[in-house]
């Protein structure tokens, strides 16, 4: 199997890892419901980010990192999911409503964007991926390890913002449908941390039983 076709298989399974949803995709959609299509990409563009990082992971864990993170997975696993538990259960006990007035301030913005950033490095899921796919592909026969890691981590954070960032625009437009429907806002905000809840409890689960 030539290079492009290694690329193009992986593509096949990041766009399956990313289109799933979990905890990363909630997560925007909670955050364009409740704050707006500005928030909801704020989040994504967090969530890019820390698809850098694990791109990196996924190069440094040819080598090292493989050794040692077995060690750190069932930690970071239950921290993860911890995390994630908290958001879902502040979003279940909130009474988010949408306002006429600009809904994501430079704050709000960047607290999404940090939360999208923190969400996206303690997901398991994306731990269980980087673990289990990305050694297939990153192979010595085809170049540099580092050159073959950054065009993988430059197709994730597209896929993201295409998958993530549509997502995000059109949560988005349907906040003028919940500004005249308060009652929907609410349920909208707390059904999305129920998501949120249920995932981390499922991802957390099907972690500990990989591991």
């Amino acid at each position: 199997m030539g290079y492009a076709e290694n690329l193009w298989l992986f593509f096949i399974l990041l766009f399956g890892i990313i289109a799933v949803p979990g905890m990363d995709m909630l997560f925007v959609l909670a955050n364009a419901l409740t704050g707006g299509r500005d928030r909801g990409l704020a989040a994504t563009g967090g969530i890019m980010v820390g698809g850098m990082v694990h791109t990196l992971n996924g190069a440094i864990g040819v080598g090292l990192l493989m050794h040692f993170l077995p060690i750190l997975f069932k930690p970071l696993l239950l921290a993860g999911a911890a995390y994630m538990a908290f958001i879902g259960i502040t979003l279940m006990r909130s009474s988010i409503t949408v306002g006429n007035e600009s809904p994501a301030g430079s704050r709000s913005a960047w607290k999404a964007f940090r939360q999208g950033l923190v969400t996206c490095l303690i997901n398991p899921k994306a731990y269980l991926f980087v673990l289990a796919v990305y050694p297939q592909f990153l192979k010595p026969d085809y170049g540099p390890i580092w050159m073959q890691a950054t065009i993988m981590g430059l197709l994730t954070m597209l896929t993201q913002a295409a998958v993530y960032g549509g997502l995000a625009i059109s949560a988005g437009r349907s906040r003028k449908l919940l500004i005249a429907n308060p009652r929907v806002t609410i349920l909208a905000g707390r059904a999305a941390g129920l998501l949120l809840f249920a995932v981390s409890v499922f991802t957390a689960w099907e972690g500990l039983r990989a591991a």
